[in-house]
């Protein structure tokens, strides 16, 4: 069971419904410390305004169930069940401005789910595992909880590649907050300064960085803070010092002995040079071709 928060928060005043969509109710206060937590475009509401969410009330939005098979999360093939995150968009975003959702987790790991990425793989909040509530559930690879959250789905195929790098299946468990945003805001942050091409060693990396290094990598308050390393660090890095820096990228440990980072040994050279190109930009004066 999760642990109560203090009395002072029960008596958190309730927000009523705020129109059809919402049928959950959104909380000025946690009430436990598994209330999943909600900001960002928020309907009806200013932009930093922040709400929670019950386990108990997020159970009685329309669930879905699946068998999943794919998921590393998992030993085995296990049934989940929870909300579709784009069902979580029209409860609670405000449409068309909402149109990213930002999961983030108690390690500060953060993962991206755009419009496109939800139309093709249709992630789904998990509530239940085989049948089990959260107190029941397994855990996590690393020895640690798997809830108060997690995201999976039920069933991924990689939609693009660049170059070397696919798409890889977003699926962190530990989450405690969900954002609302606007995607155009969001990766607005990293895109490069200046007039590039779509096919240039710039325009690949940024797609690359945006799906990949932005999840544990931040610029100012976006991105995820996991790695301790931000994005202006990360460019600095790989201007001065560029093979340094590739190799860093393909074997982390080699570098930085007990690193975290997962090795990306299957980057071909091509690859780790558009990084390269792409973060060398933030600390560059030139306006790109």
């Amino acid at each position: 069971m999760q642990k109560p928060l203090p009395l002072l928060m029960l008596s958190a005043t309730l927000i009523l419904p705020f129109g059809a969509r919402s049928q959950a109710i959104l909380r000025t206060a946690p009430l436990t410390a598994g209330d999943l937590e909600v900001g960002g475009e928020l309907a009806g509401l200013p932009a930093v305004t922040r709400r929670w969410v019950t386990y108990e009330d997020l159970l009685k939005l329309p669930q879905e169930s699946y068998t999943v098979s794919d998921d590393t999360n998992f030993l085995a093939k296990t049934e989940v069940s929870g909300v579709a995150l784009d069902t979580l968009v029209r409860r609670f975003g405000q449409s068309p401005d909402a149109d990213l959702i930002v999961a983030i987790c108690y390690d500060n790991y953060r993962a991206n789910y755009s419009r496109a990425y939800m139309a093709a793989h249709h992630p789904l909040l998990v509530l239940r595992i085989n049948g089990q509530l959260r107190e029941h559930w397994p855990k996590s690879e690393h020895g640690g909880p798997m809830g108060p959250f997690l995201i999976s789905h039920p069933f991924f195929k990689s939609e693009s590649s660049v170059l070397s790098h696919d798409e890889e299946p977003q699926i962190p468990y530990g989450i405690t907050r969900i954002e609302l945003r606007r995607e155009s805001v969001v990766y607005g942050v990293i895109r490069p300064k200046g007039g590039w091409r779509a096919d240039s060693p710039v325009m690949q990396g940024y797609e690359i960085a945006r799906q990949d290094c932005f999840r544990c990598h931040n610029m100012g308050k976006d991105g995820g803070t996991m790695a301790g390393r931000s994005w202006m660090t990360l460019s600095r890095k790989a201007r001065n010092d560029g093979a340094l820096f590739r190799q860093t990228i393909r074997n982390p440990a080699s570098v930085t002995p007990g690193a975290r980072m997962p090795a990306h040994s299957g980057y071909s050279q091509v690859t780790l040079e558009a990084l390269t190109a792409y973060f060398r930009t933030f600390s560059s004066a030139g306006t790109g071709r």
